[in-house]
C-alpha cells in the first residue's frame, strides 16, 4: 500500500468519492445556515469543520488524480476531466470561508445578544443585518450551486474518461459465473 495505491485501486478513484459527498453536503449546510441562523446555531462548530474537510479532501483527490494521470494513456477526455477537476479548489474555499462567516455571525446565543441589547443601537441596525443576512445568503446560494454544478460536471467527465468504449450497452452471454447450467 502506498499514497498512490491502496488494496490495488489507485488513490483517486477512492478519494473522489469523499468530494462527491462532501461539497454538495457542505453546500447544503451552508445555504441552510445562511438562510436559517437557528439551524447554523444548531449545526455549530460542525458547518466549518465539515467545510474544512471538504476543502481538504479537494487537493488530495487533484494530487491522487495527477499521479493517476500520468499513468493512463492520455487522451482528449482525460485531459479535459484534469482540467476541470482543478477548477473545484476556489469553489471549496469559498464554501470554507462562507460556513466559517455563517458560523462566526451565528454563534453567540439570542440570550447573550439580548443582553448587549444597549450596543446594538451603537452598532449595525437592525436593517442593516438584514442586508447582512441576505447578502450572504445569496452568496451561499451561488457558490453553493456553483460547487455542486462544479462536482457534476468533473465527475461526469471522469466517469467518460474512465468508462468510454468499456463496456457493452448489451449483456454478454459470459457473465463468469461457471454455476449456472
Amino acid at each position: 500500500m502506498s499514497l498512490t495505491v491502496v488494496n490495488g485501486l489507485p488513490l483517486h478513484v477512492l478519494i473522489v468519492h469523499f468530494v462527491v459527498v462532501l461539497v454538495p453536503l457542505s453546500a447544503l449546510a451552508v445555504v441552510v445556515g445562511a438562510i436559517w441562523p437557528s439551524a447554523a446555531r444548531r449545526m455549530g462548530i460542525v458547518l466549518p469543520v465539515l467545510a474544512l474537510l471538504t476543502l481538504a479532501s479537494v487537493p488530495l483527490a487533484t494530487e491522487a488524480g495527477e499521479w493517476l494521470e500520468e499513468h493512463v494513456d492520455s487522451n482528449a477526455l482525460v485531459r479535459r476531466h484534469a482540467e476541470l477537476g482543478d477548477g473545484l479548489l476556489p469553489w471549496a474555499v469559498g464554501l470554507f470561508v462562507l460556513a466559517t462567516a455563517v458560523w462566526w455571525t451565528t454563534r453567540r446565543p439570542a440570550a447573550a445578544q439580548a443582553a448587549s441589547g444597549e450596543q446594538r443601537t451603537r452598532s449595525a441596525s437592525p436593517r442593516s443585518a438584514l442586508v447582512v443576512r441576505v447578502a450572504a445568503a445569496v452568496l451561499s446560494v451561488g457558490v453553493a450551486a456553483g460547487a455542486v454544478v462544479d462536482v457534476y460536471r468533473i465527475g461526469d467527465s471522469g466517469a467518460k474518461a474512465a468508462w468510454q468504449d468499456g463496456f457493452s450497452k448489451a449483456a454478454t452471454d459470459d457473465r463468469g459465473d461457471n454455476d449456472r447450467q
